[in-house]
């Protein structure tokens, strides 16, 4: 007869507190993605109103240092006049951001986006106070100054700071402080541009590292709440409203590949230059407080070449698109626009990289459609698209950025060859972005590549050992103290099962040791000593993440698969199973085979 077992042995204990289910979903989100989204409204409301407050700023900053008067209407640089003032502006205002990177925080240095995958990934997705208000006033000081940047890297940065700080005042998981820091982020860049869809592919492309509904959904309220917020602060419609009559044959489809290589090779030229001009500022025998006031001297001298290539370049981007320029001063913007920026970025001031990658994309693909059928203008929104893909690996949040900032729907398709044709050759000939390549330097690896884990994928039934070597639970422990010492090899864990197969526990070598010395145990039933265990299990139909997760909650090598009904054991699954699923993915990878052959191969 069967003995039965007591219900003390099987405790509805939760070993892994709720971080892996037995029942698998497409989906691990709950309901707690409702507090998400509640928090994100509010997250929303602070990213777009933080947005307001760093354009006005900018603005500020603009107008008193070049025309002399308080307005927070935002200027054309075009109009400030050429004097020894256009160099030393630039200089004060590096030396203002060196100070505040140096008393402050070190962290306003450089564009943005890369400090805040870094607080993501390193730093718990914390961020501090002083960031978020040192970052947007330093930005505001070095565009303000003629700074060639854009404002989307601070505001990524205050908006997530923003989400990050007001995450902090409650009890809150790391993931899901990630989620509000990444959507104050969004919602910053969607006030500034009006771009909800590429606010939100940014944040998956380049911030979440996930796509999962518990983060994308409040991301992307986020976004909805700063895109109802935009008319009263910015106004409403797209940025730069632009239409143009596409219907391209298929034939020229080819010249939006070919302007998408173009613009992948200037985006490597640039990345690899910019390092290099760093690595340049880098063995300056000078505290790196001065560098952005040495990058401020080219600014001013730039500036006096072609004012236009100071500050945002809104104007410059609008006059790309309408075509209300000419061939010169495009050339002109492209060459002192790129010399300006890569030196002024290296020397660590504070500024964005969207601004100035639209213009000088825009640039080559405005010369470009001098030679190529249709409207300059048409080719420079796809170099501004195909570069900032590229640059920022990025193809999505390139293609929907561009249609958004021009409301015309009709370039969707030349938008997405253009920019994965930018994308295929960064990736191809570069190994990190403009944005990674810097965390790499402070010694850290990221992959931006999402995959499906193939320990959700596979049950525990497809990697369980079922012919389980057990001791029998009637074994007295005096028996199996002289079994772990025999001469016979033993493993060092066995499972205990009674005579009908179910599980009564599990026994060590080392607890055979232990009772070395306890003449007292000797006639203890193996049964009898371990019944008061509770023992972690899993089920066949347990996925192997859940078994990781209860190895890593319960400290245990090896956990032992039961069936749910009967209690019997079934198998045994130990942490080298888990590194043959692995080693699986990487056959999955690297093992290439042909399965269909031509007939002529087949006969042979």
């Amino acid at each position: 007869m069967a003995r039965s077992i007591p219900e003390k042995k099987y405790p509805q204990h939760d070993f892994i507190g709720g971080l892996a289910r037995r029942e698998a979903g497409d989906f691990t989100t709950d309901k707690r993605v409702l507090l998400l989204i509640g928090m994100a409204i509010v997250v929303g409301s602070g990213g777009a109103l933080a947005a307001w407050v760093l354009v006005s700023l900018i603005s500020l900053v603009t107008n008193i240092v070049w025309f002399g008067h308080v307005s927070i209407v935002p200027p054309s640089l075009a109009d400030a006049p050429r004097s020894a003032w256009m160099v030393v502006a630039p200089v004060i205002g590096g030396l203002v951001i060196g100070l505040m990177a140096r008393f402050g925080s070190e962290k306003i240095r450089g564009h943005g986006i890369p400090e805040a995958i870094e607080a993501i990934l390193i730093g718990g997705s914390r961020m501090s106070p002083k960031v978020a208000l040192l970052k947007p006033l330093s930005s505001a000081i070095s565009i303000g100054t003629g700074g060639p940047f854009g404002a989307e890297g601070p505001i990524i940065m205050t908006g997530g700071a923003i989400g990050s700080l007001f995450a902090q005042f409650f009890h809150m998981s790391a993931a899901e402080r990630k989620t509000l820091l990444v959507a104050g982020a969004a919602a910053g860049m969607t006030a500034i541009f009006g771009s909800p869809i590429a606010a939100v592919m940014l944040a998956v492309e380049l911030l979440l590292f996930e796509w999962k509904p518990r983060s994308f959904i409040p991301v992307a309220v986020a976004a909805a709440v700063s895109v109802c917020w935009r008319p009263f602060l910015f106004g409403s419609g797209p940025l730069f409203p632009t239409h143009f009559q596409v219907s391209l044959p298929w034939w020229e489809i080819l010249l939006c590949v070919v302007m998408g290589i173009a613009s992948g090779l200037q985006s490597g030229l640039l990345t690899t230059l910019l390092y290099r001009i760093e690595d340049a500022f880098e063995s300056l025998p000078i505290h790196w407080m001065w560098w952005p006031a040495l990058g401020g001297v080219v600014i001013g001298l730039g500036g006096l070449v072609e004012p236009r290539a100071l500050g945002v370049g809104y104007d410059i981007i609008a006059d790309l698109l309408s075509g209300n320029i000419v061939a010169k001063a495009v050339v002109l913007i492209l060459v002192v626009k790129t010399v300006i920026w890569l030196v002024a970025l290296s020397s660590g001031t504070s500024g964005g990289v969207l601004a100035p990658l639209l213009i000088l994309g825009g640039a080559l693909g405005w010369l470009m459609g001098i030679v190529f059928p249709g409207e300059p203008g048409f080719w420079a929104l796809l170099g501004m698209a195909a570069m900032m893909g590229g640059t920022m690996r990025a193809p999505l949040t390139g293609t929907f950025f561009a249609f958004e900032i021009t409301g015309d729907g009709s370039t969707l398709v030349p938008l997405l060859v253009a920019t994965v044709a930018a994308y295929a050759v960064t990736v191809l000939l570069l190994r990190r972005s403009i944005l990674t390549e810097k965390i790499a330097r402070r010694g850290q690896h990221i992959t931006r590549e999402y995959g499906i884990d193939p320990f959700e994928l596979t049950r525990a039934r497809d990697i369980m050992i079922s012919d389980v070597d057990t001791l029998p639970a009637s074994m007295t422990v005096a028996d199996a103290r002289e079994f772990f010492a025999g001469p016979r090899e033993t493993h060092r864990y066995y499972p205990v099962t009674y005579e009908d197969g179910t599980l009564a526990g599990f026994v060590t070598r080392g607890d055979a040791l232990l009772w070395q010395n306890d003449t007292e145990l000797s006639d203890q039933s193996l049964g009898d000593r371990i019944s008061d265990a509770s023992i972690p299990v899993g089920h066949p139909e347990d996925t192997v993440g859940f078994i990781a997760d209860l190895m890593i909650s319960t400290d245990a090598g090896r956990i032992p698969v039961v069936d749910p009904q009967t209690r019997k054991l079934v198998g045994l699954i130990a942490r080298k199973d888990l590194l043959r699923l692995r080693s699986s993915l990487r056959t999955t990878e690297l093992d290439r085979r042909a399965f269909l052959r031509s007939p002529a191969k087949a006969a042979g």
